[in-house]
């Protein structure tokens, strides 16, 4: 028999000095999320940008490997957003991030679904990587 664990959504917001265009890019290019997200050591994808459908993998902590595909990226308008899954240990998560420039910078959110576990202890560590990346 197969359990079916609750789902948990949590949304949390940060802003920062940090221009909006460099927090976009920073988030659309895979290749610099390691300099923002402190749990991130390195990742492998196929391109320089973002693009929905593609895969990669994320290497946190210990080289732990998590795959994960994007699911969409919107540069349009003035709340731009990008989405993508990730599975690591029979967990998956799915993640819409957005950016919005504010008068002193940069607002970023996220929401974060998926097991309650996983969300709960996920959200301290984003928060940080979060704050790193607007400032």
């Amino acid at each position: 028999m197969k359990v079916a664990w609750p789902a948990l959504r949590r949304e949390i917001t940060v802003e920062g000095p940090r221009a909006t265009e460099d927090v976009w890019d920073r988030y659309v290019r895979p290749r610099r999320w390691p300099e923002w997200s402190p749990q991130i050591r390195s990742v492998d994808y196929p391109g320089d940008l973002l693009s929905p459908g593609t895969s990669g993998v994320v290497h946190g902590p210990a080289g732990l490997p998590v795959p994960f595909q994007i699911i969409g990226v919107d540069d349009a308008g003035p709340v731009r957003t990008w989405s993508w899954t990730a599975s690591a240990a029979g967990v998956r998560l799915t993640l819409l991030h957005t950016v919005q420039a504010t008068a002193a910078g940069t607002r970023t959110g996220l929401t974060v679904v998926g097991f309650a576990p996983a969300v709960a202890g996920y959200l301290p560590v984003a928060r940080w990587a979060l704050r790193r990346l607007v400032r």
